[in-house]
């Protein structure tokens, strides 16, 4: 018996010993990805053009707050956490960071006293970034970004995980090998490599796949909250997501935007937030805002031949007279040839029509139609929207109950508004309302209940008083 309890006590003694080494010996970082001289300079522009197509200041500017001075609420699904001051303030920004530790955030997500920051920052994306843009990244911010005293407040998560220390175990399974061999593309798509389009399609890749950070909110989650996928190598990169109530769609599915819009209008939408089918709502509206207006349109053709180039059922097909020719939905539109059986019953204004068809007819069809078509660039189509069929309907009720708002780029600076209807319809109305679009015209989708309505509206309004509006 006694050595029996010797040896619990060894065991005992030996794990204290190691999780006090797990919690206290500094975490190994990543190398550069490449060899740079030391004294290597930065372009002029490209410090700012790398903060760009990281996307920054989306999320390390609070709302009516000041740029990248940190504190924007980010929801999780464990808790509050709030974005890091990431100005050279020497306080409380990143103003005291060697170059060594700030390619340490961006590559392991470690702060310069060693403490690991939550995945709320894409560092595992991050870790995919040149070393020209690291440094160009970390010359931008001690160089040309002002110093901003603002300490920010810490996270609100519950026991255990407001343990930093226990992401380290978190991160054995969350961050992707940066060794792993360079994807092989070519222009006609047979995935030999001679064709002339590997140098366009892999800067597309690293552009999706590192600074820009898609696979954040389009790729799905496991249940330890790993991003799945990390490149198009990976099955289920890209094939949508959720994000703080949003559905982010799948772009790699046969009906997915990529693979059914031109590359023109995909462009478009990238570029400006809206196009002939869609307007672009939620996170991804300050990522057009914030980011993808100012790519240049060589890395634009990149980004939009690399989204269109990995479909699940091969890359999409390129059509010179794509844009030309109205799309299927105009071309009904256009001709007259077909009316849906919701638009013919939304047009007779019969009295006796669904309750869903009457709050439609109210409230949704003096922009949207009565075919659900909307127009061009302005209200966006609502017969086959990806936001409207979307498996969970959270972003459709929320665009209902609080409207949104277009970003402003510099090619469409006017912030047009679609406003909310929650303040005058009741959770049983939007239920029907949303019902009535998610199967309306050629829409298939479930219908929405109104506790589901009930649930989020108590949740903006929780967002609403913690973010002080």
């Amino acid at each position: 018996m006694i050595t029996f309890l010797r040896i619990l006590l060894a065991l005992a003694i030996v794990a204290v010993v190691a999780l006090l080494l797990f919690i206290f010996v500094p975490a190994r970082t990543t190398e550069p990805h490449g060899d740079l001289a030391a004294d290597w300079q930065p372009q002029e522009g490209a410090g700012e053009y790398a903060m760009r197509l990281a996307d920054c200041a989306a999320c390390h500017t609070a709302e009516d707050g000041v740029q990248f001075a940190g504190g924007r609420p980010i929801d999780s699904p464990l808790g509050v956490i709030y974005s890091a001051n990431i100005t050279p303030d020497p306080d409380t920004g990143i103003g005291d960071y060697s170059l060594e530790e700030f390619r340490a955030t961006l590559y392991d997500g470690v702060r310069e006293d060693g403490a690991h920051l939550y995945p709320a920052m894409p560092f595992d994306n991050y870790r995919f970034l040149t070393e020209e843009d690291v440094r160009a990244l970390y010359d931008y911010f001690m160089t040309e970004v002002e110093p901003v005293e603002n300490a920010v407040a810490e996270p609100e998560l519950p026991f255990p995980f407001n343990q930093r220390w226990a992401l380290r175990a978190w991160k054995w399974v969350g961050l992707p090998d940066t060794d792993r061999e360079t994807e092989t593309f070519d222009g006609d798509g047979d995935g030999d490599g001679d064709g002339d389009g590997d140098e366009q399609l892999a800067r597309g890749a690293y552009l999706v796949e590192g600074p820009g950070h898609c696979g954040a909110c389009h790729s799905p989650r496991t249940a330890l909250f790993v991003q799945d996928g990390f490149t198009a190598d990976d099955e289920t990169f890209l094939t949508g997501g959720e994000i703080d109530g949003w559905t982010a769609p799948d772009l790699r599915g046969p009906d997915s935007p990529p693979q059914v819009w031109s590359a023109e209008q995909l462009a478009r939408a990238l570029a400006t937030g809206r196009n002939i089918h869609a307007s672009v709502v939620g996170e991804m509206a300050l990522v057009v805002e914030d980011s993808l207006q100012y790519l240049t349109a060589e890395d634009m053709r990149a980004l939009v031949a690399y989204l269109r180039h990995i479909g699940r059922d091969g890359p999409a097909t390129d059509d010179p007279d794509d844009d030309a020719a109205p799309e299927t939905a105009d071309v009904r539109a256009l001709e007259g040839l077909v009316e849906t059986e919701t638009a013919a019953m939304l047009r007779s204004g019969d009295p006796d029509m669904p309750l869903g068809a009457r709050l439609y007819i109210d409230n949704c069809s003096a922009c949207h139609l009565v075919d659900g078509l909307g127009a061009d660039e302005v209200f966006p189509e609502l017969d086959g929207s990806h936001l409207v069929t979307a498996e969970q309907p959270t972003g459709l009720i929320h665009m209902i109950l609080e409207g949104e708002e277009l970003p402003s780029t510099e090619e469409r600076p006017m912030r047009l508004r679609m406003p909310g209807f929650g303040w005058r319809l009741s959770d049983a109305e939007v239920a029907e309302l949303a019902s009535f679009v998610r199967s309306a015209w050629s829409n298939s989708a479930g219908g929405v209940t109104p506790d589901m309505v009930a649930d989020l509206r108590e949740e903006d309004t929780g967002d609403q008083a913690a973010s002080g509006q």
